[in-house]
């Protein structure tokens, strides 16, 4: 793998890009038969990008976290330790490969001599790739991007973060509620900051019994980068 080029093109790469807002157009509801064969035609080769590209050794720890948290902020450090304690343990280090704690994640395992990958996407206001990047790529469908993150992964931890935080977090809860993932622990660092999320999920779902009481032990809760690495080599050896 080239760790410091950007993914070779592959056949088809040039059809993937010249379309704006593929996605956009996808998700617009039913197309002529035709053109959906299209975006399916689309979506495959994205789908063959990101395989061909995504070839590394070794375990790998993906970190969920916004993109707005800048260098000093609290989160922002906890994430940069996290990746250079990954690092140090052997861990290779992924994430949505965008600023904030994607940022700090990435660069706190290049600092900590680690490999460094990034899954970025295709948005409107041109999300960059941050700079701590070993190897990156640029997804156009967010769905896409959404497996490549958890498919190469052992374990996931999820730092603050909003709607696109929590809907990774939730996608990754349901594959192993529902067995598709087996043995990959989640781990929630932030401290009080997923206190009312966690109350939520006790007081609401629970109670109403949407989800048991023994779903509540799929997600971890780590105060620091020490405990979340115990946590993910426990499970490692489990």
């Amino acid at each position: 793998m080239n760790n410091n080029a950007n993914p070779t093109p592959n056949p088809g790469s040039s059809l993937l890009h010249e379309v704006s807002g593929a996605e956009k157009h996808f998700l617009e509801g039913r197309h002529g038969r035709g053109e959906d064969l299209e975006s399916a035609i689309r979506i495959f080769l994205e789908f063959l990008k990101g395989f061909e590209s995504l070839n590394f050794e070794g375990p790998c720890v993906t970190v969920f976290g916004s993109a707005r948290f800048t260098e000093g902020h609290p989160y922002y450090e906890l994430a940069r330790s996290l990746g250079r304690a990954l690092a140090e343990q052997g861990y290779t280090v992924m994430t949505g490969g965008g600023p904030g704690i994607m940022e700090a994640a990435n660069r706190g395992a290049k600092e900590g001599g680690g490999l460094s990958l990034g899954c970025n996407i295709t948005l409107p206001h041109e999300q960059r790739h941050n700079p701590y990047l070993d190897h990156f790529i640029e997804f156009e469908h967010f769905f896409v991007r959404k497996v490549m993150l958890v498919k190469y992964s052992t374990a996931f931890v999820v730092l603050p973060g909003g709607f696109g935080t929590l809907d990774e977090a939730f996608e990754v809860t349901t594959l192993m509620q529902t067995g598709k993932l087996e043995g990959f622990p989640i781990v929630a660092m932030g401290g009080e900051f997923w206190g009312r999320l966690g109350d939520f999920i006790r007081e609401t779902l629970v109670a109403e019994g949407t989800i048991s009481s023994e779903d509540l032990a799929l997600i971890h809760r780590a105060g620091d980068a020490k405990e979340a690495l115990e946590i993910i080599g426990a499970r490692r050896r489990a």
